[in-house]
């Protein structure tokens, strides 16, 4: 099955990273830090075709025109587990805008129910990105955009470490436009609606709950 919308990073670290949120051995601390890693590497592969400009700049020998971007950037966290990929945004792109989209799985239906939603107010004509770890069935990323969509964005790019085949359809049918950038294309959902092999429920993997 092929999919227009997904890319997956198979860099090396990339690879290297996810072997390791994988394990079951790797405790909150660790994991935490292995997620900013693989969200940097995720970025730079999903930030690759920003706006640029180019601007004078005094070197300590002479003048020179240097390329800066010049694409201003919305970073949209699904909450919670979204929340462990964004210092590594804000840490690459300082002038980033934040925005929360709460949404709270039902463990017997694996439909998400919203429960909070703020973005900035001047997301139109912006570049998004909208951070969610786990691309499970596509409802909570889909529903996301659904939101986002609504204040007129430039485009929506999603960063998620891991990502099943029936989320990435789910998102291509509701929202072909959003590109998706993950590190793995797994097998596909359990019957719990948990990928497969995957890496177990991210939110609880990142605070040790």
């Amino acid at each position: 099955m092929s999919f227009d919308n997904l890319h997956i990073v198979d860099h090396p670290l990339a690879q290297h990273l996810i072997a390791q949120l994988r394990d079951d051995a790797t405790p909150p601390t660790a994991f935490r830090t292995l997620c900013k890693r693989l969200t940097h590497v995720l970025a730079l592969e999903a930030t690759r075709d920003l706006d640029m400009g180019v601007v004078p700049i005094q070197t300590p020998l002479e003048r020179t025109d240097c390329g800066v971007i010049v694409d201003p950037i919305v970073a949209v966290v699904i909450l919670r587990a979204g929340l462990g990929m964004l210092d590594p945004i804000v840490e690459m792109f300082p002038d980033v805008a934040v925005g929360y989209v709460g949404l709270e799985r039902n463990e017997s239906t694996a439909i998400a129910s919203s429960y909070y939603a703020k973005l900035p107010p001047d997301t139109p004509g912006k570049t998004i990105l909208l951070l969610d770890p786990m691309l499970a069935t596509g409802g909570s990323a889909a529903q996301a955009c659904d939101l986002i969509v609504s204040f007129k964005p430039k485009r929506i790019i999603m960063l998620a470490v891991v990502a099943a085949p029936e989320g990435v359809a789910h998102m291509q049918d509701l929202h072909p436009d959003v590109h998706i950038y993950t590190a793995a294309l797994d097998r596909g959902l359990n019957d719990r609606k948990y990928i497969l092999p995957g890496l177990g429920d991210f939110g609880d993997r990142l605070y040790g709950t």
